[in-house]
Order: structure tokens, then sequence, then C-alpha cells
């Protein structure tokens, strides 16, 4: 190892996704939109970046016109969102990153409960920061006596929780969501709603009112924005100023900026797609909860979460482990993709025609 490098960092693997895909597989592993943007939307996207867009000069990198949008869309949910509650990144990665520099970075450690979505960790871990986790009960539910425990014996700056969870796809219960509330305020709490708008579930009005409470949001899921990585925090003013002095500056490219505007001012259209996603999703689970081999979770989001049932398990005579690799290969054979991970199956809904197959 190079006499320069952290120490910890030989402990450590580059994260690295699926390799790109060159046959015709239906992608049902990363709970990505199964439909591209509309024709209309693309051509005004390259209308702007053929007739406004100067690709010598940086970026907007205050990003005035983008949280302004962005708040005008929250307030649909909660009124009193203003730009000065909005910050903007490279994808909810960055803002997670920024989170973990401005709170727990040399102080402090971070709360999770697995399975759930690997980043908190990922990020965590690459900047020194420990990660402590609770895990859940038979239900995905968070172990909140394992949780209290940790809070009251470890140095907890950050509690990273995702509604619905991923890859569970199961919302954050009443219990949840008051044990969250009661913790102090030199705890934050970070709700991620990558997949609010299939679940019509939010806790963003508790962002605007709680000091130590920040939600978490993606244009990479209903908006269909996935190539343009882009994220959002809401929170209070200073806690949003705080996330705005540790963010690289010019971090969000202008065309990424551009294409959430336009996604937002088409946003009617857009997320007109996700009540197909939820019939989708109910025929899915329906015809999945129907095979003796699998137990099915219920699902608040445009994935689907999957083990094998105590009969499945006898059937072929293999582990959970082995049992599900078993299937993920069988369904790779077949052209499908889905993801292995968190002890099950999680399976993106596609279009109709994918789920189909």
């Amino acid at each position: 190892m190079l006499p320069f490098l952290r120490t910890e960092l030989a402990q450590l693997r580059a994260y690295k996704a699926y390799p790109p895909i060159l046959e015709p597989y239906d992608r049902l592993d990363t709970n990505e939109s199964p439909i591209d943007l509309p024709a209309e939307v693309k051509a005004t996207l390259a209308s702007h970046y053929q007739q406004n867009l100067a690709a010598n000069r940086y970026p907007n990198g205050s990003h005035t016109a983008l949280k302004q949008a962005i708040a005008d869309y929250v307030n649909e949910a909660a009124l009193g969102a203003t730009a000065a509650n909005i910050s903007v990144g490279n994808g909810s990665d960055e803002l997670i990153r920024s989170i973990l520099i401005a709170t727990a970075l040399g102080n402090g450690a971070i709360l999770v409960a697995s399975p759930t979505f690997s980043m908190y960790g990922i990020l965590a871990q690459t900047l020194g920061v420990p990660v402590v986790d609770v895990g859940r009960t038979d239900d995905f539910c968070i172990n909140l006596d394992a949780a209290q425990i940790a809070v009251a014996e470890h140095p907890i700056r950050v509690v990273f929780m995702v509604h619905p969870n991923s890859p569970t796809a199961n919302p954050l219960s009443s219990d949840e969501i008051a044990w969250l509330k009661q913790l102090p305020d030199h705890v934050l709490v970070v709700i991620d709603e990558a997949y609010f708008e299939f679940s019509q579930r939010t806790l963003v009005m508790d962002s605007l009112n709680r000091s130590n409470w920040v939600v978490l949001r993606t244009f990479s899921k209903a908006f269909r924005l996935a190539a343009h990585r882009v994220g959002y925090a809401v929170a209070q003013s200073e806690l949003i100023e705080a996330l705005e002095k540790v963010r690289l500056p010019y971090n969000l490219p202008s065309f990424s900026q551009v294409a959430a505007l336009t996604a937002l001012t088409a946003r009617k259209s857009l997320l007109g797609d996700v009540t197909t996603t939820a019939l989708e999703r109910q025929h899915m689970a329906t015809w999945l909860s129907k095979q003796p081999m699998l137990a099915v979770w219920p699902s608040a989001a445009n994935f689907i979460y999957c083990r094998l049932s105590d009969q499945g398990l006898a059937k072929l005579g293999l582990s959970q482990t082995e049992g599900l690799h078993h299937i993920f290969n069988q369904l790779r054979q077949r052209g499908t993709l889905i993801r292995h991970t968190g002890g099950g199956l999680r399976i993106s809904l596609g279009t109709a025609d994918e789920n189909q197959r």
C-alpha cells in the first residue's frame, strides 16, 4: 500500500456498479424508471442545449432557479418551503456525503438499520466515520431496542432512514417515526424519500419544522432523470446553509439543472406514469404471492422484495443465499436482471411486457 494513503483504505473496496449490459436484458435491477423521457421533453432539452447553453461557461453554482422550482414542488405536499430550504446535489449520494462532512467527520458515528441503502455505510467508511448497524426485525422494522441502546452508547450524530426502505420496500411505521422524533437535538435525522412519488408518504413537514431533520429526494426515479444525477435536500435554512458550505462549487452541470427544471415543468405528464407503476406493482405482487416457493412483502415503492419460503427452501434443498442466487442466475439466463441484495431478491418494476416475461 502506498505510504501516504490512509491505512483503513486497505479494508475498503471501490463501489462498482454492474458492468454495462450489451445484451438485450430486461433491466429490473436498479429501481430506475423503465420509461424514457417523452420525445417532446427530449426535444425541449435538445433545443435548450443548442440555443441557450454555453458549454464554455461554468454552471450556475447557486442553482437559484432550480431551488425555487423544487420548493414549489415540495409545497404541493407541505406548505412552507422556500429556496432557502433547498440544497441541490449531484445525486443524493453527494448530499449524503455533504451531510457526513458537516456532522460526523472526526467526531461522531452514524446509525443505520440493515438491510438498507448501502451508500450510507460506504460513504461513511470512505470518510473514516464509524457505522453502527442495529439491524431489523423479521418484518423489516427497525430494531428500536437496539437503536435506543446504540444512541446511548455511541456518539451517534446522524441516523439514516429510507422511507420506504430499500431493498425491503416498507415505509416507516408510526412507532419508528415516533422514535425518530424523540431523538435528542444533537442527532440529525435523515429521511431518504427517493421513492416518495410512488409511496405518497412524506415527512417533509417535519424537516421544515424540526432543526435536526432533513429529507432527501431524487429526480432519478419517477422523474426519469437517472442519467442526469440530480438530488435535493429539504431542511431548515440553517442546516441548508451548512450543507452549502461543504459542497463542491459548480457541482451540478448546466444540462442537469435544465433537465430537472424541464422535468418539473412537465411533472403532470411525467408523474402520470406513477399510476401505471402502481398497477404493475399490484399485478406483480399478486402473481409472486401465489408462488408457494416465495415469501413476498408488501411494497410502497417501485420494486418488490421477496425471499424463499420454507417450502421453497425444502424443495430446492439449498440455503436461503444459495437458493436466491439460483433464482437470480435462472432469470439472468432467461434475459431478466434483478438484484440479489439484503438477503433477498429486489425486483424493480418494469414495463408491462418486461414484468410479464
